[in-house]
């Protein structure tokens, strides 16, 4: 039957050359091509015995060329997002790194946002050559999730901070004529087919005063790659918003205010240096300087936890900028990319002192950020999101 056919197919594929006595060997030129893109990244160079059913790592060789024709070679027969997961692995397993550092080799990957982590680990040992390709790469996943994110997050937070400003007592201009009618159905007068509203709803003239301060604080780890990109293009977003005051650190040991970049988030991110150790507590403490508005500021640390520096420092204060009245979050990570790993004795003394600790999907962060804003219960928000 076809259905067998191509589930042996498959197997065949995804088991190597090793699965042949079992399964039969692959007929058409285009699935031996298959098998060949795969075996170039999943199996050794040395002959695999006839019992060893599994992939192993191999490698591409130290050749550009060739490692372009496989680039070329993958994209011909796999969808886009088994090319990502391809090249990924390519780069972590076979240490590609290197070639990723040559402008014509950029030019044939597919960019993503794995992608762009491991550009950015290697900005400081980017040759000139290369960084203008490497920009353009950057360019292109950050113009992607602008498109993907921007306008929800921007509609998020605007009805937050509308609802704040709304008045009982609007000028005319700023009547929120839907409301109102809403708010009076009651005086409805069927002789005369109109509503008489005896209360007018509308919004301040403080539209375009700033009403939040927000506080972005990111753990520049290897791990925190695909975290870093998106809290970039969030900032970004965000601080184009005149109701919010946005800032944006980034902190390994030391701590780098980048906020006069948000304008552009490819600025920010070209800012970043991913790697290192990790010290919390200093980028607490810088980010404490920034909060003059506590009860109307939001903070957010995008972290694994995993503390270089003086835990219990650490712990008190995020614990004392919590009793001042900002609203505090931490996220474990800011991807698509699943369950982070993470320090989880930090995570459950967060979790003591009232503040929680997850992950967050960049289509949840909106949402997010709205039931921040609003002073809601992020706790059970977050609760009710891994249901």
């Amino acid at each position: 039957m076809p259905d067998d056919y191509e589930r042996l197919r498959r197997w065949r594929l995804a088991l190597g050359k090793a699965a042949d006595e079992g399964l039969g060997g692959l007929a058409g030129k285009d699935d031996r091509a298959m098998d060949g893109a795969l075996a170039a990244l999943y199996d050794s160079d040395s002959e695999s015995s006839a019992s060893d059913s599994k992939r192993k790592a191999g490698g591409l060789g130290s050749s550009a060329p060739r490692v372009s024709r496989w680039l070329g070679d993958i994209r011909t027969y796999f969808p886009n997002s088994v090319v990502q997961v391809m090249q990924k692995d390519a780069i972590e397993r076979l240490n590609l790194t290197q070639l990723l550092l040559e402008p014509e080799l950029l030019e044939a990957v597919e960019p993503d946002v794995h992608l762009v982590g491991t550009l950015l680990s290697l900005n400081r040992v980017m040759p000139e050559t290369t960084k203008a390709t490497a920009r353009m790469v950057v360019e292109k996943v950050v113009r992607d999730i602008e498109r993907r994110i921007a306008s929800k997050t921007t509609a998020a937070v605007t009805g937050v901070i509308n609802r704040a400003t709304r008045t009982s007592r609007p000028k005319l201009r700023d009547v929120d004529w839907d409301r109102t009618i809403r708010k009076n159905l009651g005086h409805y007068l069927p002789e005369h087919k109109t509503v008489v509203p005896e209360r007018l709803v509308g919004y301040g003239r403080r539209a375009q005063a700033v009403h939040r301060d927000v506080v972005l604080a990111i753990d520049q780890s290897g791990s925190m790659a695909s975290s870093v990109v998106y809290a970039s293009v969030f900032g970004a977003v965000l601080a184009s918003m005149r109701s919010l005051k946005t800032s944006l650190v980034v902190f390994d040991t030391a701590v780098v205010d980048l906020t006069d970049k948000l304008e552009d988030p490819v600025d920010v991110l070209f800012g970043t240096q991913l790697g290192g150790g990790t010290d919390i507590n200093r980028a607490i403490a810088y980010c404490q300087s920034l909060i003059t508005r506590p009860t109307e500021s939001l903070f957010v640390l995008i972290s694994d936890l995993y503390e270089g520096g003086v835990r219990e420092q650490m712990l008190r204060r995020i614990g004392s900028m919590k009793e001042s009245g900002v609203q505090v979050v931490v996220l474990l990570a800011l991807s698509d990319d699943g369950a982070p790993s993470f320090d989880h004795d930090n995570a459950s003394a967060l979790a003591a002192l009232g503040i929680p600790a997850f992950a967050c999907t960049p289509d949840q962060f909106p949402e997010l950020l709205a039931v921040a804003l609003d002073k809601g219960d992020l706790i059970r928000w977050a609760n009710a999101q891994q249901r």
